[in-house]
């Protein structure tokens, strides 16, 4: 990952309203959430919203998909996983091993365990 490309990624995520807007569509993990939900969820107003959600979008920490009549917003979590291996590229002088981040930059994503108790 580019440093333009960090800086631009955590510029998105310094504010409160996009922080939790990404940290709700990890949670949500592949299934993703509708904008409507992300709204009644956080508590924030359509117009606001959309203001956040396409700086999440042109961060490229999320991406939309149209599914219906729904817009579904899902987290990016390769990018996101760039992010945080950019952050821990040079821990404990080159070697991240020795001080137990290596692992930890790496999220994989399953489907909401909601679905999949349901099913």
């Amino acid at each position: 990952m580019k440093s333009e490309t960090a800086v631009a990624a955590l510029a998105a995520l310094a504010q409160d309203s996009r922080l939790a807007i990404f940290r709700l569509l990890v949670q949500a993990g592949l299934d993703g959430v509708n904008a409507g939900r992300i709204g009644q969820q956080l508590g924030v107003p359509p117009a606001t919203l959309s203001f956040h959600l396409k700086e999440l979008v042109h961060a490229g920490l999320i991406k939309s998909t149209q599914e219906g009549k729904f817009v579904i917003y899902r987290a990016q979590f390769e990018r996101m996983n760039e992010l945080v291996a950019f952050l821990v590229e040079h821990c404990c002088e080159g070697h991240p091993e020795d001080c137990g981040v290596a692992g930890a930059a790496v999220c994989k994503p399953k489907r909401a365990r909601v679905a999949a108790e349901t099913t």
